[in-house]
């Protein structure tokens, strides 16, 4: 069993553990003793976890945007490949606020079991009032980046992380790489107190755990398996857009496309990797008649910065969090979520998932006003989504691959 595997199952023990024992003890002096104990320690772990958000947010996006210019730069088929990306991720967030919230109407949250959670006063919404357009519009802007950092402002951080980085790559080249090199630093150190932060995981899910057990009782696994099924469904239906994109843009049969994709899809359910996956891409690729240059240049910038299920997804969690807390959205905050959404989708590639997951989440909740309590235990349960954005981004990767190929074939 490898060691990524291995850490999802503790942590997912820790979760059934923490839920199944605060549902039997209740609030009796047992369980009021464990939830004073086991609250403590799953708030701490919460809290180490964030701290890092914001320095890896703006390192992240700042190496991004410099990565992507130099890509853009390099040649006219890169930068063909990154507006199809850009053009597609946005229509991945779009089609998550449309659809989710139809989900929602369809198949609500249970009332009884998000009452029960919002009296709890554990997790407690603000809902925060629409600001008018104007002020909105200028929040976009920081005038004290720095106090947006340590206020947790994100869409005002997140817009000067992108000017800041379209402005670095400007300089000459040697303070230009100065700068890379002390930001993907800062990546690197804050991944690493990601690593030990999450090596706690299964204390710190079952110390948060214990509490909504005690609240909701049984109900919480109702609430998890909701969210489940609501999550892999809005994903299995951008899924499925994929394959009439690939047929009427990559100009690529159904059939063909579909026995292609088919080994690559089983490494992606095994794996829950894009990157393992690259070598299965190359042939479906080659398969589907895509020109060399397109499979060797555009295959591997898909994989390193284009996840079209990360802004559908993320922004699915956040929406169910908002139903099971109470949130009103507004265009505003729709808007907010959508920016961050597509920002950290690129930040965040590459990274395993459920660093990305905490990663993208925290952010997009900050920007829509949503509370992020529950984030450690929906992370807890994220195999299973997890496998399905995988097998989203490999698919569209190869039928982006095919549809810019198509059109290098014909220049």
């Amino acid at each position: 069993m490898n060691g990524s595997l291995a850490r999802t199952l503790w942590v997912l023990a820790g979760l059934v553990a923490g839920l199944a024992l605060g549902a039997l003890l209740g609030n009796s002096s047992s369980g009021l003793l464990l939830q004073s104990i086991a609250e403590p320690v799953g708030g701490i772990w919460l809290d180490a976890l964030k701290m890092t958000v914001v320095p890896l947010v703006f390192a992240m996006l700042f190496t991004g945007i410099t990565e992507a210019a130099e890509s853009a730069a390099s040649g006219g088929l890169a930068a063909r490949a990154l507006a199809w990306f850009a053009a597609l991720l946005l229509g991945s967030a779009l089609f998550s606020v449309l659809v989710v919230p139809l989900l929602l109407d369809v198949w609500p949250v249970a009332s009884g079991e998000a009452a029960a959670l919002l009296a709890s006063g554990k997790n407690a919404a603000a809902i925060p009032a629409a600001p008018p357009f104007s002020e909105w519009l200028r929040s976009f802007v920081p005038t004290n980046p720095v106090g947006a950092a340590a206020t947790g402002a994100m869409v005002p951080l997140v817009v000067f992380a992108l000017v800041f980085g379209l402005a670095a790559t400007r300089l000459p080249d040697s303070p230009r790489a100065a700068l890379t090199g002390l930001f993907d630093a800062i990546v690197q150190a804050m991944l690493v107190i990601i690593d030990w932060v999450l090596w706690a995981a299964p204390a710190g899910v079952f110390g948060l755990a214990v509490g909504v057990g005690a609240t909701l009782g049984g109900g919480a696994f109702g609430l998890l398996g909701h969210y489940i099924a609501l999550v892999v469904t809005v994903q299995a239906l951008l899924i499925m857009l994929v394959y009439p994109f690939a047929v009427v843009v990559g100009r690529v049969r159904l059939g063909g496309f579909i026995r292609a994709l088919a080994p690559v899809q089983l490494v992606a359910i095994s794996t829950q990797s894009s990157i393992a996956c690259l070598p299965t891409m190359v042939e479906a690729a080659t398969s589907l008649g895509v020109a060399d240059a397109p499979r060797r240049l555009v295959l591997p910038l898909a994989v390193s910065l284009f996840k079209i299920t990360s802004p559908c997804a993320n922004l699915a969690v956040i929406l169910y969090l908002a139903s099971v807390h109470g949130v009103a959205l507004g265009l505003p905050q729709l808007a907010a979520g959508i920016a961050v959404a597509l920002a950290v989708a690129v930040a965040s590639a590459g990274l395993p998932g459920g660093t990305s997951f905490f990663l993208a989440c925290v952010p997009i909740a900050a920007a829509m006003g949503v509370p992020t309590q529950l984030l450690p235990l929906l992370l807890a349960v994220e195999v299973v989504p997890d496998i399905f954005r995988t097998i989203g981004n490999v698919t569209a990767d190869v039928a982006v691959t095919a549809a810019i190929g198509r059109g290098f074939s014909d220049t």
